[in-house]
């Protein structure tokens, strides 16, 4: 297993590069997603790699898919490289722990956001309106608090190197239909219901996520990344404070010593020092083992 920031897997069609993950077409129903160590943040690309992030990323996926598989389908095929294509195993030290081939699904046009929490771009909101993403929120709260209920809060999903927006559940409606996205909202609070129960027993506050779904032959099915440091906010339990802002196991730690370092959120981002590197590391790697109980390495 070594550290990857690019792929270059010549067998096969290049069908993305983004922010993290490298995606290849393998035939016409199957891809092939890699993620990379690469670190985004204010969606620009970072010049330095968080090592063995991608891993992280992965395997924590896949543990909380096979959790959520009796509530919705998801589009993973193999996660064991020996399983692959013939043409795949010379890329082994590459494509370890970090790689899935999945059912190929087109993904819908909104991000499915569940906060739990009021924080970020929804404590922005609440402190400007009183609402959050659409949502009349009662007088009085705090930073960080616990809602009473979590959201469902969509978003549009954007083109890397641009932000995405807050939408209204009419705006969703209007992209992806209403009968979709009732069905999307529902299964989206049910993962995040269970996910958050899970991870308080283990220490972590799941604050808010985001899942993506797509549709393969008319059927709907959770792809993409889920609840993982990247697309959620986690906190640890026993530093829990409303009020201001909390300490983190996610890349909140990074994007606060980029906010403090004078970079104004343009590429190119400024490099990472060491310590950076490795504190925002050991945050990924501390929550796998909460999660799962298990070490990396």
């Amino acid at each position: 297993m070594k550290v990857v920031t690019k792929t270059n897997i010549r067998e096969f069609p290049l069908v993305s590069r983004g922010k993290v993950r490298d995606i290849y077409e393998v035939d016409q129903k199957t891809l092939l997603i890699v993620t990379t160590d690469r670190m985004s943040a204010f969606d620009v690309v970072l010049p330095d790699p968080i090592p063995f992030k991608g891993v992280v990323l992965n395997q924590i996926t896949l543990f909380w898919m096979e959790m959520m598989q009796d509530i919705v389908p998801n589009h993973l095929i193999s996660a064991e490289v020996g399983d692959f294509p013939a043409a795949l195993q010379n890329y082994k030290d590459e494509l370890e722990g970090r790689t899935v081939l999945v059912k190929k699904a087109n993904p819908l046009p909104i991000e499915c956001i569940v906060r739990g929490y009021i924080t970020g771009s929804g404590w922005r909101d609440y402190e400007q309106t009183g609402q959050l993403c659409g949502y009349k929120l009662p007088p009085g709260l705090l930073k960080s608090q616990q809602l009473e209920r979590p959201l469902f809060t969509p978003s549009t999903k954007a083109d890397i190197g641009e932000h995405d927006e807050n939408i209204t559940l009419a705006q969703a409606k209007a992209r992806v239909g209403e009968g979709l996205v009732k069905k999307v909202e529902e299964i989206s609070l049910s993962i995040y219901e269970r996910a958050r129960d899970y991870a308080l027993e283990k220490g972590i506050i799941i604050a808010d996520t985001k899942f993506e779904f797509g549709l393969s032959s008319n059927k709907l099915l959770l792809i993409d990344e889920v609840l993982t440091p990247d697309s959620s906010r986690f906190w640890p339990k026993e530093e829990y404070k409303p009020g201001r802002e909390q300490p983190s196991f996610d890349k909140q730690y990074l994007r606060d010593w980029l906010s403090n370092s004078g970079w104004d959120k343009q590429p190119p981002a400024p490099s990472l020092p060491q310590k950076i590197i490795e504190q925002t590391q050991a945050r990924y790697f501390q929550a796998y083992k909460l999660l799962t109980g298990k070490e990396l390495f």
